[in-house]
């Protein structure tokens, strides 16, 4: 009757709520680096503010509203900007996929046992 954790982080793996953000941030560096499907690119959109802010080239995303607390928040349209932008700039702005996978999975791991 031992705690799974530890052996989770010596392996190097992620508990699946990780993995689950992994995958998902994965697909939005890919729409917005232009190696997506357009489908998932057209699900989400630049944030763009009204004046000129400090974070209008920060690489964020617009946050739909959602329209219910319980399915629109777990909506891939409202879900993925939400922790694209949770995310560092130093890792939104990777110039390449394997550069970012490997900061996102340090980030994560470092969230997740720490």
């Amino acid at each position: 009757m031992e705690h799974i954790t530890p052996v989770l982080a010596e392996l190097h793996w992620l508990p699946v709520s990780y993995r689950i953000d992994f995958k998902v941030l994965l697909l939005v560096f890919k729409a917005v680096n232009g190696l997506a499907p357009c489908y998932i690119a057209d699900a989400l959109s630049s944030y763009t503010p009204a004046r000129s802010l400090r974070s209008a080239d920060a690489g964020l995303l617009r946050i739909p509203d959602a329209s219910s607390k319980r399915i629109g928040e777990s909506a891939f349209s409202y879900y993925a900007p939400k922790r694209w932008n949770a995310l560092p700039q130093h890792i939104r702005e990777a110039e390449s996929i394997d550069i970012f996978k490997r900061q996102l999975k340090t980030y994560l791991f470092n969230q997740a046992y720490t």
